[in-house]
This record gives structure tokens, C-alpha cells and sequence, in this order.
């Protein structure tokens, strides 16, 4: 009986396996900022380790490149 059930479970965790489906990818449902947002972050401690994080878009500088003669 014991060798019975021992083959029955393992027949049926054999076929769970070779159903499964293609493997689930989690992905971030918002996509990441460009390179051209900035955002400006202020952090708090809290208790217990914990922190409060605000963070605010502001306006990013145009990139500058210097080029000198010599």
C-alpha cells in the first residue's frame, strides 16, 4: 500500500512538472525613466529603520562640451 501511494505521487508530481507552462517573467508594469528626467529625492529616517522618501521631477541642464584649439 505505502509503495503504492509512494508511485502514485510520484507519477502525478512527474506529470505537474512536464505540464508546466513557459516560465513567468515579472516585469515593472511602469516603464523606466529616460535620460533626460531628473528627479530630486529628500529621505527622512523613521523608526524602526524605516525611511520616508519623496522624490519631485525637475528640470535637467543641456549637456555642455568644451573644445579648445592647441
Amino acid at each position: 500500500m505505502r509503495r503504492l501511494s509512494l508511485l502514485a505521487a510520484l507519477s502525478l508530481a512527474a506529470a505537474a512538472s512536464a505540464c508546466a507552462p513557459n516560465p513567468i517573467v515579472a516585469r515593472d508594469p511602469i516603464p523606466a525613466p529616460g535620460p533626460d528626467a531628473a528627479f530630486a529625492c529628500d529621505s527622512r529616517p523613521l523608526v524602526l529603520n524605516a525611511f520616508n522618501t519623496s522624490c519631485e521631477p525637475i528640470a535637467r541642464q543641456p549637456t555642455v562640451v568644451l573644445r579648445s584649439k592647441g
